[in-house]
Order: structure tokens, then sequence, then C-alpha cells
């Protein structure tokens, strides 16, 4: 019997699920107890712990029609001063309760634009940072850059603060498809500030592409990869554009043009992959590839790489705390949300000092899928020999429905199972998200509160 190609896959696997950068994912979230929360998080840091710190930056000049972030549109900068008021009043309630000797070794300016900040802001946050945590000189610090926005002080103020990443958004390089997204930004001005990033010494450089966007042609998108090869980044995330109007509804305005259909869509995919792996990239997992010399390359080798908010990470099991409006930070069993609205937020920081929207507290089992599911996302294996060392769990009885769940994908030979355990195929590497929904408690639940987006 003939295998089926990589297109006939896509169109069978392309169903709804979470990308499970959380396991349970967000639409799990509850009321959280406070009380509880606090006090945990106070014996979480009686000891020095490595931890990971995001910050949520929400601001942009200008909304791009496609964008699915929370942000807040405005060109008033006097707005971000305010912001970082709260954020040092967020960040100095969270400093008291760190153990003396712990460590940040991960930052992550993430948005909105955190280049929307002017660079006297961006010291001011760096000097807040620095001030009130103990940052690693080695720490990963990376900041996700409008190219729109940023200028060599921005540069000099980023560097100051530690910065040795950087992720732009590059979505499509053909001018139609920019005007259509209202995202306008010449490859010259990607080009020029890539090399001015790398003139400064920052070590790794991703660019973000988009696939599914209105205008976009077999053609156009060869153009794009073609413009990505020549760019050389370090690392490329090519995301799926999800048209979901009815939760985000600026993205009506994308109507007004044509939005590729989903056969052609899954062919930008396919397209996609071809390249980056002719042209050298590792595929880390899902939309992410890597240059074999790459940190997350080298983490998926040693099995260090895990999945947290901001998609693919080298830095597994550190305490990630987050701050900003709507940020979520997973503490131990804990995942914590902040009031997605400013006014909340801020409510929230002046009456108690955090900004604790909702949340969940993982049970036993939770902890254990969260495990199983990482594992997946991340190591594309399974050993059960290992689950038995770790949870003391006979993974083949006790996942026994999943395993059978699994068996269509197995016969498409995307996985293979045996009795030690489950081995992601090199196809099935593009199917992560199926594999992990197996193993999802929570999606056979008829909740009607989850909307997500395709897995392919």
């Amino acid at each position: 019997m003939k295998s089926p190609s990589l297109t006939e896959l896509i169109k069978k696997y392309n169903v709804p699920g979470p990308r499970y950068t959380s396991y349970p994912t967000a639409v799990q979230f509850d009321e959280l107890d406070s009380v509880s929360v606090g006090s945990y998080l106070q014996q979480r840091n009686s000891s020095p712990r490595e931890i990971s710190l995001y910050i949520h930056l929400p601001f942009c000049a200008s909304l791009c029609w496609y964008c699915g972030c929370n942000t807040i549109i405005t060109r008033d900068k006097s707005r971000a001063d305010d912001y970082l008021d709260y954020l040092e009043k967020e960040m100095t309630y969270y400093s008291k309760m760190m153990h003396p000797g712990h460590r940040v070794t991960q930052v992550h300016y993430g948005g909105g634009t955190p280049t929307f900040l002017t660079p006297n802001q961006l010291d001011r946050l760096a000097k807040m940072i620095h001030s009130l945590f103990n940052v690693d000189v080695k720490a990963e610090f990376g900041v996700e850059i409008d190219p729109r926005t940023f200028t060599t002080e921005h540069l000099e103020a980023l560097v100051r603060s530690g910065m040795n990443r950087a992720s732009i958004g590059f979505q499509d390089v053909n001018r139609e498809v920019q005007e259509a997204i209202h995202r306008v930004q010449p490859y010259e001005m990607v080009e020029a500030c890539m090399e001015d990033l790398r003139s400064a010494g920052v070590g790794s450089v991703n660019l973000d592409v988009i696939y599914g966007l209105p205008l976009q042609t077999r053609e156009r998108f060869a153009c794009t990869l073609s413009a990505v090869k020549a760019l050389n980044p370090d690392r490329v995330a090519i995301y799926s554009y999800a048209h979901v109007p009815w939760i985000r509804p600026a993205q009506k305005l994308l109507e007004k043009h044509d939005l590729p259909s989903a056969d052609d869509k899954m062919q930008l995919l396919t397209d996609a992959i071809t390249f980056m792996q002719a042209a050298g990239m590792d595929h880390i997992g899902m939309d992410h590839f890597a240059k074999p010399n790459d940190e997350l390359t080298i983490a998926l080798r040693d099995h260090s790489l895990q999945r947290n908010f901001q998609g693919y990470s080298t830095k597994a099991g550190l305490d990630l705390y987050a701050f900003g409006v709507s940020s979520i930070s997973s503490i131990g069993p804990y995942y914590i949300q902040n009031h997605k609205d400013s006014e909340s937020y801020k409510r929230a920081i002046n009456e108690t000092g955090a900004a604790w929207a909702k949340g969940v507290k993982l049970s036993r089992e939770d902890e254990f899928r969260r495990n199983i599911i990482m594992h997946l996302m991340c190591s594309r294996s399974l050993s059960f020999r290992e689950i038995w060392d770790t949870w003391y769990i006979n993974a083949a009885e006790h996942f026994k429905k999943e395993l059978g769940a699994l068996k269509p994908l197995e016969n498409d030979k995307l996985i293979q199972i045996n009795p030690d355990g489950i081995e992601i195929l090199p196809k099935g590497r593009f199917f992560l998200r199926n594999v992990a929904m197996a193993f999802d408690q929570y999606l056979s639940e008829k909740s009607g509160k989850a909307v997500y987006s395709k897995t392919v």
C-alpha cells in the first residue's frame, strides 16, 4: 500500500488543537485561592533557584491586522512610563519573596512591541530587573523586535540591558501582502536590522514567518522563503495564520482580500518545509527550524529542550515568573495568569502587589500528563521504562485508550509504538500536536470554551 504524501497527511490531521505551550492549556484556567498561591510561592523560594523572567510590553504604534496578541494601540510614549511604574511594583512584590541565592538565567521581552519603548524607558526597565533580581552574567536574554521602530539608540539600550538574542517579525517579504496585513517593512529594513544586531554581538537572531496571509501565492511565498535564506537567520519559526475574527475583530479587514484556500495553505506549508530542509535548517518540531549549531538544536540533542509560553526554549525546568498585562507564570504545579485589561491589572497591583486573575493548580495526574506531552513535543520519544522509574506508573496499562487513539498515526508511519515506548518518526515531527492531543484528558470534555487553531 502506497504511503500517503505529506500534503495528504496534512489534510488528514489538520484539525483544531492546542499548541501545548502549557498543559493544562489556558482554557482550563479558573479562579485561584490567592492565599494558597502566596503561601506556596513563599515556600517555593525558601531555597535558591534558577528562574526565568518574562516581561509583557503590550504597546504598538499601529495594529497589524492579522495579530492575535494582547496589545494596546497608541502613539503616546508616556503610557509606557505609567506601565513601567506598575511593572516595578509587581516585580518588587515577587523579588521580596526570592531567596537571596536565586539566579535569573533567562529573560524575555515580548509584546506588543518591546521597541515601542524609548531607549530611556528600556534603560529604566533593565535597571529595575537588575536591581530587583540576581541576573546571571551569562543569562539568555531575548527581545522581540519590530524593525519599523528599531533604531541605533534602541540597539545600544538593549545591548546594555544584556540582550543576546533577538526575534524579528518578518511575516512576508512581498509589498502586496504587507499592505494587505497593514505591516509594511521593506526587505532592506529587515536586512539593516539584522546587520546591526550581528555587529553589536547579538549571537542568535530568529525570523518569524506567517503562511496563510491574504494575497499569498506559491510564487510570492517562494520569494519570502528566498529572502529568509538570504538573511541567514539562526532560527526560523513558520507560523500558520489563524483567522479568528470572532475573537480578533480587526481580522475582518483581511477578508476584502483573497485568503489562501485550505489546499493552497497546505501547499505553502509543504513548500516551506521542503525549502527549510534544503537550506540546511534542522527541524526542531512543529513549525520551528534552527541551524545545526544553534543552541535549540543542541538542546534537542541533549534532551534539555522545553516548551513554554514563548515556544521552544533551551532552559528546561525553570520556574517562569511573568510580569505585565495578560502574562502567564509557570511555577511548580501552578499556572498563574494576570488580568488581561490594563485597568484591572493596575487595580490589582495597587491593592495587593500582584495581578493574579486566574490559573490552575495541577493535580498529580496533570503533572504526569504534562511531563508526557512535553517529552513528546521536545524529545520526539517516550520511554515507558523512564516513566516507571520516575512515576511508578505502568504506561502501557495507564494509557491503553490513548495508545489505541494513536494507531492511525502509527499506520501512517508518523510514529512507532513498541513495548518500550513511542518514537516520533521524521514525518511525525510536523504532527506533534496531534500526538500530544491523545494524552490530553481535557479535550474530550464538552466544555464549549476552547477555540483552537488548526494543528498544522
